[in-house]
């Protein structure tokens, strides 16, 4: 679970819901002071929000990139019905193509983070042309490790037959030992609960199922002719690092290990990930890409 330093909006960015075809999303849109160079659409994780790429939107704005980071259906802001079915992978990407189209900045940048990944992908597979490149963050060729389908596994079943605020509390008592020591300070503590408890059920259980139960699509995403990008930590506990760097070859994609970063390099070296981000959709705006 993603936990965002601060979350404060900067200056360059407003929230708002972006009307779309399919739906209205809660969305942070930081927009550069000078020309924009292009427009990047960040869709968030497993538990996640978009304020976790909060620390990302004032220096990709610097650098003049228009920055849409987003609630997904059903996640924290954004509404959702109580269907496991509307949180199909299939339906969420076509979201993330509503989404795309609203901006109305032509095709954009695509970047999904963890789970955000999983359904960018999708997104990319079902239909190319509303992207300019895509950008894997923290996000593997398939499933999830061992471990964490079997917490997914766990949060499903608890899901089916405890509150939201039950599953909550008894989490808490599965945070491993050394995260006792961690000092949350009390807003951001406070957010977590908040946004916990403001994500409709059935999106969690559709998105544990897929992070369990994604099949390889590797071969597939490397026939799309797009720019690409495999960006992690150097260290991560969902999808260990040499998968994705296997990932990265078979992709033709660009390779970033963001040091001293885990799974959430986002919210743990920002400044690195923003740079990484710059140089990459640069490059792809050229037609470079990789």
């Amino acid at each position: 679970m993603s936990r965002p330093p601060f979350l404060e909006l900067p200056a360059c960015a407003g929230a708002y819901r972006l009307v779309t075809g399919r739906g209205e999303f809660a969305v942070h849109d930081a927009r550069p002071d000078g020309p924009v160079r292009g427009t990047v659409l960040l869709v968030p994780g497993f538990t996640g929000s978009k304020e976790d790429f909060l620390p990302l939107l004032a220096p990709l704005a610097a650098a003049g990139y228009r920055t849409v980071a987003v609630d997904g259906r059903g996640q924290y802001e954004s509404p959702g019905p109580r269907e496991e079915q509307a949180y199909a992978q299939e339906e969420l990407a076509r979201d993330i193509a509503a989404q795309a189209a609203a901006l109305e900045a032509g095709p954009v940048h695509l970047l999904g983070h963890s789970l955000g990944g999983l359904l960018a992908r999708a997104a990319v597979l079902e239909d190319a042309a509303p992207y300019r490149s895509l950008t894997l963050m923290s996000s593997g060729p398939a499933a999830v490790a061992p471990e964490q389908r079997a917490r997914a596994k766990m949060l499903i079943d608890a899901l089916a037959t405890m509150t939201m605020e039950s599953v909550w509390q008894a989490m808490r008592e599965l945070d491993p030992p050394e995260a006792a020591g961690e000092t949350t300070p009390p807003e951001i503590a406070e957010f977590l609960h908040r946004r916990w408890l403001g994500t409709v059920p059935e999106q969690l259980i559709g998105t544990a199922r897929q992070i369990a139960g994604e099949p390889n699509r590797v071969a597939a995403l490397a026939a799309v002719p797009l720019p690409k990008h495999v960006l992690s930590g150097a260290v991560d506990y969902a999808w260990p690092v040499p998968l994705m760097d296997e990932m990265a070859e078979r992709l033709g994609a660009r390779r970033t290990v963001i040091a001293g970063a885990e799974h959430s390099p986002n919210v743990e070296r920002p400044a690195e990930t923003a740079a990484a981000l710059v140089s990459f959709w640069d490059a792809a705006g050229d037609g470079a890409g990789q």
